[in-house]
């Protein structure tokens, strides 16, 4: 057991393991052993032997085991005795002609371990037909007759037919695609938390 820690001040402390283990609360000292108070709702408490103490740093009171190990101070300090206080114990029973016995019972060891699933986005093209209405212009040809201004110089009659090309112009629809950015789409994870009842027999 460790001489330098003060027994007073562990009090309301936090009780660890030699894997950094969290075993509880630290409720009081009862003689040569820590109560040590585990869980909010379901509560367990443990009677742990002042000599399984490491260390103390002043927040945390370390034990040398682990939390495999910590069931075996499960509620009562008679199960955690040295060998000779049992000795003691057994040679007060003989001469108190009692018989003492101890019941078990088995709890239920909840673990939670991480698994990951996958989940698949999937783009895909989608095709609709759009209508879109487009101004064309284009020339046409007009014939207007009017008397001469008087300034016209008159010209032979023509012997022979003859054709007057003039050049018409008109607009026709060209058709491109260009891609843009039509929206953005934002993907996020959240974390969810579900309560599940586990329901299982246990012997005792």
């Amino acid at each position: 057991m460790n001489s330098d820690i003060n027994w007073n001040d562990v009090i309301k402390k936090e009780a660890r393991g030699i894997n950094n283990e969290d075993f509880g609360e630290i409720q009081d000292i009862q003689g040569q052993f820590v109560l040590v108070q585990k869980g909010i709702v379901n509560k367990e408490k443990f009677y742990i032997p002042k000599d399984l103490a490491e260390s103390y740093d002043g927040y945390v009171l370390r034990f040398r085991f682990s939390e495999q190990d910590l069931n075996q101070y499960y509620e009562d300090p008679l199960t955690i005795r040295d060998s000779n206080s049992m000795q003691e114990t057994a040679h007060e029973r003989e001469s108190n002609e009692e018989q003492v016995t101890l019941t078990t019972e088995e709890r239920l060891d909840i673990a939670k371990k991480s698994q990951e699933n996958q989940a698949t986005i999937t783009k895909k093209p989608v095709t609709e037909t759009k209508t879109v209405e487009v101004s064309l212009t284009r020339e046409k040809i007009s014939i207007e007759r009017r008397p001469p201004s008087g300034q016209t110089q008159a010209q032979s009659p023509i012997q022979s037919q003859e054709d007057i090309k003039i050049p018409l112009k008109r607009e026709e629809v060209k058709v491109t695609k260009k891609p843009y950015v039509k929206e953005e789409v934002i993907i996020k994870k959240n974390a969810f938390t579900d309560s599940k009842e586990i329901t299982g027999d246990v012997t005792s």
